[in-house]
């Protein structure tokens, strides 16, 4: 395991013991929205008759933003909404690493040189967009290379280490290689304590936009702790797979981008779709 620390994260020597400490319990979305998720299909529709709509969002400044797929997801993914930023006038960036096998921890070095590229070619801080494993990455990003994101935005992403917080939990485990179980916590101290701060409070604003009707992710391991720049999002009825085409998640994410560097206000669930996002 690759125990170099994250920012703000103690080696291993000072890292306390943490094997005894409870983990919070979800359980998985039922069968029943487990099987309702193929209504993204009905959302990315939905968004393409929307597209008049969708173009009326907050113009971008042309900075940076990296987009980063789901788990077992390519870049193919994540072309709609990179399309859409790219239409609105943001520098949108694929994450060139292929199909999203796991690994959190695997995969920090590799993340880190993209971001840090993109960063030095643009000479402007990158805004980092995540789908469920995505933003836990741009999550880890934010920690690592603080002086090189301007803002985290994620998209069903679980936060909590509960490896039954997910319907897919043991397909992570048996391809990434890396098992959250309790028997395994003892020897994984490290990983442990990167994965709450992970959860925890970052220096950048960031937003978490989820669905309690989410069919992969328990709703609830996608809710933050809010603060003077962290927020929730929930959007009404989206699907985990439809996420990234969903309208009113694409208007959200669009919002949120438009913020000012280096400033955060709330998201004002305004807009052609309000009457999607649930009261704060």
């Amino acid at each position: 395991m690759d125990a170099t620390r994250f920012e703000g994260i103690p080696p291993p020597s000072e890292v306390p013991d943490r094997s005894a400490a409870p983990l919070k319990r979800f359980r998985p979305p039922s069968r029943l929205l487990w099987l309702a998720e193929y209504r993204s299909v009905y959302e990315l529709g939905f968004s393409l008759l929307a597209i008049p709509l969708l173009l009326g969002a907050p113009a971008g400044d042309g900075h940076p933003v990296l987009v980063l797929p789901g788990f077992l997801a390519s870049d193919l993914s994540t072309e709609p909404l990179r399309r859409y930023l790219a239409r609105l006038g943001y520098d949108a960036h694929t994450w060139d690493l292929g199909r999203n096998l796991g690994g959190i921890m695997r995969m920090r070095h590799a993340l880190r040189r993209r971001l840090t590229s993109i960063h030095a070619a643009s000479g402007r801080k990158v805004s980092v967009v995540g789908w469920s494993l995505g933003g836990i990455y741009a999550r880890m990003l934010a920690l690592d290379e603080p002086d090189a994101v301007r803002s985290v935005i994620t998209l069903g992403s679980p936060f909590s280490r509960d490896p039954d917080a997910s319907n897919v939990s043991a397909v992570y485990e048996a391809v990434s290689g890396e098992r959250r179980s309790d028997e395994e916590r003892r020897a994984r101290t490290v990983f442990a304590h990167a994965f709450d701060r992970i959860g925890g409070d970052l220096a950048v604003p960031s937003t978490s936009i989820y669905s309690k009707l989410d069919g992969v992710v328990d709703w609830r391991a996608s809710v933050l702790r809010e603060n003077e720049r962290t927020e929730n999002i929930e959007v009404f009825g989206a699907s985990h797979v439809g996420l990234g085409v969903n309208a009113a998640v694409l208007w959200a994410t669009a919002d949120r981008l438009a913020q000012a560097e280096g400033t955060f206000a709330p998201f004002g669930r305004g807009g052609p779709f309000a009457l999607a996002y649930a009261r704060p």
